[in-house]
């Protein structure tokens, strides 16, 4: 009993035990290895045991570079500081306020219930239409916001399909205890962010906009010449549906986020990282990786669609209602939450449509800056002097002066016109409370941590040791990083593991270094398997209708199925894009013999490495 006791004493204070011991088993490493080398591997072996158990805050563990690199004589302060707001994070940050401004104004909405429109409200297509519609919203707001606004909409949908969802629960039990059939959403203590109250505040703003309707059944009906098999049968089919709607959600979240650099942190430290390595490399910026990573996010969706349809309820397009009156009074329903929640938003004002002309601006200018495979508005100006976060900051700038109402030359000769201030799109208030922050704290951590292993030597050194890597097949390669990465992400930030594995892979490709960082990359955001993976993961099962079980049957598969597909595309367009099959004069090898730099990847198919 006292053992059990001084262990949860234990697990009480963990996190304060970790900041406090990690560093003390870490104290060999200052006097095994070469003086700068082991003192930065110090620092950075510091910072991933911090960033993978969080017993730090993931953006105060990022600083921890700020004051050890100097104080260690690795880096000079001065070297440092400027990590944390390079160029790169301009454009991320241009796109959140982007997204934020997309949120003030409901547009992300109408968009979410214009396509529920198009699909209609048969299982696997509207199932279809969630997926569309939050890949779509998590290219260019966060997941975690997508998912908050799209899962109390599918739940109002359900609700009018298939009536109360207590009821339902109660004829899936036939009578048993339905409380079993619920886990408490405790991984709720494992957020990142302030998940309740961002849910609470998408739920509160949703339902005063009319998007969560009383329920409209009353589960069976009495009388209706169903027996109790039946009605038990019914209800575990719609049950297995409302899942797949809660689970299908923060999963297209996911792959959205893949297809644009600014729609998840992971694509930007790879951009981070290229610059702090290769200098010259200059083959990825929005445009090109937009057209690599849309066609590999689009074909993962599908087939991601496909599975989530077909393990919850099939591919039937038909609802499980026996009686074809109930079953078209219910569609009838549920069409009419989607029409009655679409004309609650009123026709589009002109705040809506300047958020939307401003948004297609953005995207359409980051896209033909410099899209490589075509020339791009930037020979426009000298070489090198516009960049991604140039375009971004522009745009996002003028939505803090232009007027959110319809300018009128009349107001200025009607005395009796009110003479209040305009309201521009979007205040800084705004901006300061929906921007996350620690993410920019988190990348320029990222960044630090690379000039850091840079100039200490630490990563040619690690290059040297890791020769070995060189005799494995590149397509092999590849796939198992991608593999590795995406299960490590299952238990840690994307975020953190990017910043911590990235590097490695840099320095120690033989091939092209893009064949093996890209998929590494998009492969950190394939965290499908438990609750706490991702924020959007931990919303849906903090619902209490999923279980653990439920998102490890799924997520085991669609983490084989994103492998895959990242595989597929590395080796046919991305082969063809980057150039992958020969190594590039913008990446000199590191500590490498000089016979790599004529290292050539056969073409698919076949493809290895040639030494």
């Amino acid at each position: 009993m006292e053992i059990s006791v001084l262990f949860r004493k234990l697990w009480c204070v963990r996190k304060q035990l970790i900041v406090f011991l990690t560093p003390l088993v870490l104290l060999p490493l200052l006097f095994g290895l070469p003086e700068k080398e082991g003192k930065c591997l110090y620092v950075v072996l510091l910072m991933a045991v911090f960033w993978c158990t969080e017993a730090l805050p993931l953006a105060v563990t990022a600083m921890l570079p700020v004051c050890l690199f100097p104080t260690m004589g690795i880096l000079p302060s001065k070297k440092v500081c400027p990590q944390y707001f390079l160029d790169t994070n301009f454009l991320f940050l241009s796109g959140l306020i982007m997204a934020s401004a997309i949120e003030e104004w409901g547009l992300h909405r109408r968009i979410a219930l214009k396509v529920l429109k198009i699909v209609g409200v048969k299982p696997a297509w509207l199932i279809l239409g969630m997926m569309l519609t939050a890949s779509f919203l998590s290219m260019w707001l966060s997941n975690t916001a997508t998912t908050a606004m799209m899962l109390p909409i599918a739940n109002a949908i359900l609700e009018s399909l298939f009536g109360d969802l207590e009821t339902l629960k109660r004829n899936c039990r036939s009578g048993e205890d339905a409380e079993n059939e619920v886990i408490n959403g405790t991984g709720m203590t494992f957020h990142r962010y302030e998940l309740q109250t961002l849910m609470n505040k998408q739920t509160n703003k949703q339902t005063n906009q009319g998007a969560l309707p009383p329920h409209r059944q009353d589960g069976a009906e009495q009388g209706d010449g169903r027996t109790a098999e039946e009605v038990r049968e019914e209800a575990q089919y719609q049950m297995q549906i409302w899942k797949g709607f809660l689970i299908c959600i923060p999963y297209a979240a996911s792959i959205g986020g893949t297809a644009t650099l600014t729609g998840t942190a992971p694509n930007l430290i790879l951009i981070g990282q290229l610059k702090s390595y290769f200098p010259e490399c200059d083959v990825i910026n929005f445009g090109s990786w937009f057209a690599f990573a849309l066609p590999l996010m689009l074909i993962f969706l599908f087939l991601g669609w496909l599975w989530i349809a077909f393990l919850y309820g099939g591919l039937n397009t038909r609802l499980c209602i026996k009686k074809q009156d109930r079953r078209a009074e219910a569609e009838v329903k549920a069409q009419a939450v989607i029409e009655d929640d679409y004309r609650k938003l009123g026709p589009v004002n002109f705040a809506e449509a300047s958020i939307a002309f401003f948004f297609v601006l953005f995207a359409v200018l980051l896209f033909t800056r410099d899209p490589k495979f075509v020339t791009g508005w930037s020979v426009f100006f000298p070489k090198g002097y516009v960049s991604d976060a140039v375009t971004g900051v522009i745009i996002v700038s003028i939505l803090f002066f232009f007027p959110s109402q319809k300018p009128s030359f009349s107001w200025w000769f009607n005395p009796q016109a009110s003479n209040s201030a305009y309201v521009p799109l979007l205040s800084w208030k705004k901006a300061q409370d929906s921007v996350p922050w620690n993410i920019i704290l988190l990348l320029g951590g990222g960044f630090a941590m690379a000039k850091g292993c840079e100039e200490s030597g630490l990563a040619s050194w690690i290059g040297g040791h890791l020769q070995p890597l060189a005799e494995v097949p590149a397509p092999a390669a590849a796939m198992l990083l991608t593999a590795f990465v995406a299960c490590f992400t299952e238990f840690a930030s994307n975020t953190a593991t990017i910043i911590i594995f990235l590097p490695v892979i840099a320095i120690a490709a033989s091939v092209n270094p893009l064949y093996l960082m890209i998929p590494t990359t998009v492969g950190s955001s394939f965290a499908f398997m438990l609750p706490v993976s991702t924020p959007p993961n931990s919303i849906a099962f903090a619902s209490g209708h999923l279980l653990v079980k439920d998102m490890v049957k799924t997520g085991v598969v669609m983490n084989i199925l994103g492998v895959l597909c990242v595989s597929l595309a590395m080796n046919t367009w991305g082969v063809a894009m980057f150039d992958l099959n020969s190594y590039p004069e913008w990446a000199p090898p590191v500590n490498v013999s000089s016979t790599l730099v004529h290292m050539h990847i056969p073409p698919i198919p076949g493809l290895n490495v040639t030494l």
